[in-house]
């Protein structure tokens, strides 16, 4: 923590659910913090890493993350750890173990799924974790309970000595609240009691411990049965009572306020006998739970007649038009559905990279291979599935693209026999998950040409640091990976591994054609830092002289937001063919002077603008 920071004081602060999380991690006693970024949970870790007397890192990937809070558990000390929906995939060899070492500090693990997928490639639900795993989850509606709900987290871990599940949501993690805090208590640490039996799980040593998980998993189940964090919220019109969970919670309220509501904060093990009584005092019980039927299902094995997803969609956030709609549907009645809107005709905005993004000239590059398979990965440069490049073939999970690109290298038939296969991955994402594909690729001696982005950050989520930057999670310099070394190390030849600058079209052309024509794999590295970090220096902004301009659009073939086209107009070439051609401009403002329209303009009408913009100045 910065020494001119002053350490935190309790009051109400307004707060996300994030950094509600954040500061009841903090005022638990935790000693030891950890996370991999991902969209929606990457705030928690970032507001921690602010706090005092704690240690806080951003692991490698998700696994090590929940690694290194289980060896800060087993010594007795407090342990975090915050992951996306998707990363406790990653993580869930370590989670389904130690679930039968159990823990010894509290040890919570925030899980933020992203209901709605507004920055995830699947929608998943993490409160099956909690059944298949045989944990606690609690599930908070608000960022009040998001910080309640975690210092609640700990003590329940530590009484039950097993990992708990925070499940949040994007609508918990980003909207924001006032927030009343307290003060940081501190926490005794016993230290590490060497005890095999428990935690070496060879399976002479975890078969004994599996009847005490159950024993524990039933005990938890008698503590949800009587907890308060399971309320329920009286209401008069009885022909329909609801049981819901986290901000469903908030919309069933707002859409039936005089309905009765029972409300699940320790959402699993599920309090089946309370649920059975509150079902029996309403004339018909609607579960309302995002986005799966896990607790419908369980309510009707128990014998519990109820309505869920017979009536409710099972994708996206149930917000209070949508349980409307479903209610009057269970009452028989007719449901009018919104009126169809006609979409306005707006110039059409779709995502695209940043003024100057070093992965512009690798996309505009790659649209120039012909008879190339593009084998794809998760990060900023998924992006360059979209227009104008269309060079991404492939995206499904992080580090995918490697073992993909092997799987297509490997089944090509013989007609495909003079067909490319290109793997393009991030920096953080090959350090995430990649450098497994990659021995992979060597050990089985793969066709595979790997183009690795190195824009020295994590710059999907907001631009962290990760081992390759060089500095750690508090901008304090820390050992860098040098990606050419380790690639070699991996198994790749010396003479197979380029480092080029992205910027340099032809440089970068010339070595994926050569790459990509010797039968064996090989690394291109390209070393540019993204736009949006300290490490990249602007220079002078470029224009474009319109006397000079052919408006044969290369420039706009690179992709750059800050080329715009002024008008477009029919042509005749001579050989008699219509074309389209596209006059532009370049916002001066926005540009950074990197060079990359000016490469393939050829009448040479991209010129450096007089004088410098004042931005600049401002910069340094």
């Amino acid at each position: 923590m910065p020494a001119s920071q002053p350490v935190p004081v309790p009051g109400r602060l307004f707060l996300s659910g994030n950094e509600a999380v954040a500061r009841a991690v903090w005022e638990a006693g935790t000693r030891v913090a950890a996370a991999y970024p991902g969209t929606p949970s990457t705030e928690i870790l970032e507001a921690l890493a602010n706090y005092p007397d704690l240690y806080a890192e951003w692991s490698v990937n998700e696994k090590v993350s929940l690694e290194v809070a289980l060896g800060a558990s087993m010594v007795g000390a407090r342990a975090f750890c915050a992951m996306k929906h998707v990363g406790l995939n990653v993580a869930s060899d370590a989670l389904m173990t130690m679930t039968v070492t159990g823990t010894e500090g509290g040890l919570v693990i925030a899980v933020a799924d992203d209901v709605g997928m507004s920055s995830s490639q699947n929608e998943q639900d993490s409160r099956y974790w909690g059944r298949f795993a045989h944990v606690p989850v609690l599930e908070p509606a608000d960022s009040q309970e998001a910080y309640a709900m975690t210092r609640a987290a700990f003590e329940l871990s530590e009484r039950f000595r097993t990992p708990v599940i925070l499940r949040l949501t994007t609508r918990i993690c980003h909207v924001k609240g006032v927030v009343t805090v307290g003060e940081r208590i501190a926490v005794e640490q016993g230290g590490f009691a060497k005890d095999p039996r428990r935690w070496v799980m060879v399976p002479g040593n975890a078969k004994p411990r599996l009847p005490l998980m159950y024993e524990r998993e039933a005990a938890v189940r008698a503590e949800a049965e009587a907890s308060p964090l399971n309320y329920v919220v009286e209401g008069g019109d009885r022909r329909v009572g609801f049981i819901t969970s986290g901000p469903a919670f908030m919309h069933v309220r707002e859409a039936f306020p005089d309905a009765p509501v029972f409300k699940l904060g320790l959402a699993c093990p599920a309090p089946l006998a309370r649920l059975a009584e509150f079902a029996a005092s309403v004339d018909a019980v609607l579960v309302v739970e995002e986005t799966e039927p896990l607790l419908e299902t369980e309510l009707r094995a128990a014998g519990v007649a109820c309505h869920g997803k017979d009536v409710l969609p099972r994708v996206g956030e149930l917000a209070p038009d949508v349980l409307r709609r479903a209610v009057a549907r269970l009452a028989g009645e007719t449901v009018e559905e919104p009126a169809h809107v006609a979409p306005q005709q707006i110039f059409p905005r779709p995502p695209t990279m940043c003024v100057a993004c070093p992965h512009l000239g690798v996309y505009y590059t790659l649209a120039q291979m012909r008879n190339t398979v593009i084998s794809g990965d998760i990060g900023c440069y998924t992006l360059g599935a979209g227009h104008p490049w269309n060079a991404l073939d492939t995206c499904i999970s992080m580090g995918a693209s490697m073992g993909m690109a092997l799987g297509m290298d490997k089944a090509r038939r013989a007609a495909d026999a003079g067909q490319k296969v290109v793997a393009v991955i991030g920096d953080s994402t090959f350090l995430h998950m990649g450098m497994q594909g990659l021995v992979d690729i060597t050990w089985n001696r793969g066709n595979v040409t790997v183009l690795l982005l190195d824009n020295r950050t994590v710059g999907m989520t907001g631009g962290q640091d990760n081992p390759g930057t060089g500095r750690d999670i508090h901008g304090e310099e820390a050992p860098r990976i040098d990606f050419a070394k380790l690639c070699e190390a991996l198994g790749v030849k010396k003479e197979r591994i380029r480092v080029v600058d992205p910027y340099q079209l032809p440089v970068l052309f010339k070595a994926l054609r050569e790459e990509t024509k010797i039968e064996e794999p090989s690394v291109i590295i390209t070393d540019r830092p993204c736009v949006l970090i300290d490490d990249y220096k602007p220079t002078q902004p470029y224009q474009v002289l319109d006397e000079r301009c052919t408006g044969c659009g290369n420039c706009v073939d690179v992709g750059c937001p800050a080329i715009h086209v002024t008008r477009r107009e029919k042509a005749v070439k001579a050989s008699g063919k219509e074309v389209e051609l596209a006059f532009v401009r370049i916002e001066t403002a926005a540009c950074t002077g990197c060079g990359l329209c000016v490469q393939p303009c050829a009448p040479e009408a991209i010129v450096h603008a007089v004088p410098v913009r004042p931005m600049q100045f401002l910069r340094k």
